[in-house]
């Protein structure tokens, strides 16, 4: 959902200021992009540190196999948690942005663009910190949004697996151990993902701190616009990779999908093609939790309606 709200909010504007060097929504726009922006990149983080101890407790749990679903409340509080922790660490970018106007000397145009300088009428305490914060920014960055997220996954994987290597032989084979080893191929993807597309940001962040005053201004500019639209491809190509790696999910997602078109008639054939799908939903594991595997249910008598 928070890939859909960069999509739909700070791709147009980011497209609208290119073509025409004016500033969608003016200084508005200048603070809530890279707030919503670096909010993504918190929210992916830490969402990616929760599936790797979700990974680690459905290795380490004495009787995996059957493992109680997990209550609706406690995923909401976890989903609480990592959103309004991301927003949070993302509360200095709106106060560390605004707009600036550039005056061509060839033609007279007066262009708009973003500036990082912290406004002069913060208070003073307020205005240290942001300045701070302006000052470590590159490193909280490289640290915070791309090691932690990586090293996270990898450590979790590396336990997971070490553990795992002692019942290689008894889950091989097993329709739980490929759904365990399918989860973890799903979280891998969606880091594989993420370290490249985040990998050419931290790069120009660090060679533009320490290179900057030798480059134009067009130079940055360009700069900054590479690194938006790999955040932008990172956030089309996350939900399409999550929904076809994760079987039950997209089988989830496709059935809404088919629920909301009309053309969808009650007939007898898609009836028995959504209780077939509906069963395999449900007997497939979602990335969110581990669906406990009981014994199946007892067949129904013939002859009912069902």
């Amino acid at each position: 959902f928070w890939d859909f709200l960069i999509l739909f909010f700070c791709l147009p504007v980011v497209i609208f200021n290119e073509i025409t060097k004016k500033r969608l929504l003016g200084d508005v726009s200048c603070r809530i992009v890279p707030f919503m922006e670096v909010s993504s990149l918190g929210v992916t983080t830490f969402s990616l540190c929760a599936l790797g101890i979700d990974r680690f407790h459905a290795a380490t749990s004495p009787q995996a196999s059957t493992r109680p679903i997990e209550q609706c409340q406690s995923i909401i509080a976890k989903l609480a948690v990592i959103w309004v922790g991301s927003m949070t660490l993302s509360v200095p970018e709106i106060l560390l942005w605004q707009l600036a106007q550039d005056t061509s000397p060839v033609n007279g145009v007066v262009t708009e663009y973003c500036t990082m300088k912290p406004s002069s009428n913060l208070p003073e305490s307020v205005y240290s910190l942001v300045l701070t914060y302006q000052n470590a920014r590159m490193w909280w960055y490289f640290g915070c949004y791309f090691c932690l997220p990586i090293l996270f996954t990898v450590s979790c994987q590396l336990v997971t697996r070490r553990i795992r290597g002692t019942e290689k032989g008894e889950c091989r084979g097993t329709k739980h151990g490929q759904c365990e080893s399918h989860l973890n191929c799903t979280i891998i993807a969606l880091t594989v993902i993420y370290g490249l597309c985040t990998t050419p940001e931290n790069v120009c962040n660090i060679v533009v701190a320490y290179m900057s005053p030798d480059m134009s201004k067009q130079t940055l500019d360009l700069l900054n616009l590479i690194n938006q639209f790999f955040l932008f491809f990172k956030c089309s190509v996350t939900p399409v990779l999550l929904l076809c790696l994760c079987r039950a999910l997209g089988q989830a997602f496709m059935d809404c999908c088919c629920c909301c078109c009309e053309g969808c008639g009650p007939d007898t054939a898609s009836s028995e093609g959504s209780a077939d799908s509906k069963l395999k939903t449900e007997m497939s594991s979602s990335i969110f939790f581990d669906k406990p595997r009981e014994t199946p249910p007892p067949l129904l008598s013939l002859g009912t309606p069902c």
